[in-house]
């Protein structure tokens, strides 16, 4: 059973959706990743929302540009944390679906991350679910130790070669 749903309204959104579900597949937890249109397909849409818990999700990452409005109809109608994905957009650079996701009225919050942020919302999915999971737990801190070793290397490698012939 999927843990956590992630779904996007467009398959232009699938390289930054591909992030999260390569994080939380690093972290060996359960996915259903769907394209549904909140606005061309709403019947559909509401049946996804209505039916996540229903399936066993924990938290929905939506990703959307523009109006940006599904992952706040997902947070509408999910009871559980919904984690937002602006998308970048040729228009306004996705600032206007960063506004459209963060700006959410009281009462229906949605964990925000930067445009394009998916592999932050896949963390983030993650940092929820190990709260109640130990074993969840330890490969975060594995993954954040592996994000340390990376930045000593690089650091190690400028220190060795200087800023110029660093490639």
């Amino acid at each position: 059973m999927a843990k956590v749903g992630i779904v996007m309204g467009s398959d232009s959104d699938m390289p930054i959706m591909a992030k999260a579900a390569d994080i939380l597949e690093e972290l060996g937890i359960s996915y259903e990743m769907k394209i549904i249109s909140a606005h061309r397909e709403p019947d559909v849409f509401f049946e996804y929302a209505k039916s996540a818990e229903e399936k066993g999700f924990k938290i929905i990452i939506a990703g959307a540009g523009m109006a940006a409005h599904l992952p706040g109809m997902c947070a509408a109608i999910f009871p559980m944390p919904v984690i937002g994905i602006p998308m970048h957009t040729t228009s306004l650079g996705g600032v206007d679906s960063l506004y459209s996701i963060v700006q959410m009225p009281s009462g229906i919050p949605v964990a925000t991350v930067a445009i394009n942020g998916g592999a932050n919302a896949g963390i983030l999915a993650a940092k929820i679910l190990a709260t109640s999971d130990e074993a969840l737990l330890s490969k975060l801190k594995e993954y954040s130790k592996t994000l340390e070793t990376s930045v000593q290397k690089k650091d190690a490698k400028l220190q060795e070669v200087g800023y110029k012939n660093y490639k």
